[in-house]
């Protein structure tokens, strides 16, 4: 509960921020695999003093982790869990009072899958949250559109 109560004050700071500020960019893209294969990678560049946090923390009670929604249709399949790569580091956050796993710079999401339609692009969204030292951002959605080629 107490890092609940933390997390929330982080993210009402984080509202105080000018709405033009954004330290993370997201770009995306396909690498092709096979001929019915692919690898999306979904690329954060983050600004100096900036983090985004992985996909597996310990627990739920500190801040949001990364997640992708990928639509679902009849045309995609995922293969695997989406894997995670960049500039990481583990260490025990005194704010949360939990081992965290976060990215600065740079952090690279990669999830493989098998496609029937290649005129289809792969859509979804992603959820993020994203602190410096002294504040945190509310959580983003990011909505995806990747073309196949």
């Amino acid at each position: 509960m107490k890092s609940l109560f933390i997390s929330l004050i982080f993210i009402l700071a984080g509202n105080f921020l000018t709405a033009q500020e954004v330290p993370v960019k997201w770009s995306f893209a396909a690498e092709k695999v096979s001929e019915q294969e692919y690898d999306l990678v979904i690329t954060a560049d983050i600004d100096q003093g900036w983090s985004v946090y992985s996909q597996y923390l310990e627990n739920d009670d500190g801040p949001i982790k990364t997640t992708f929604e990928f639509k679902a249709s009849g045309n995609m399949e995922l293969i695997g869990k989406t894997a995670e790569s960049g500039n990481k580091k583990e260490s025990y956050d005194e704010i949360f009072a939990m081992n965290l796993i976060k990215f600065s710079k740079q952090a690279i999401f990669t999830q493989r899958v098998k496609v029937v339609n290649l005129s289809e692009p792969v859509s979804g969204f992603l959820t993020y949250m994203t602190c410096d030292n002294t504040s945190c951002l509310p959580p983003t959605d990011v909505n995806f559109s990747i073309p196949l080629r």
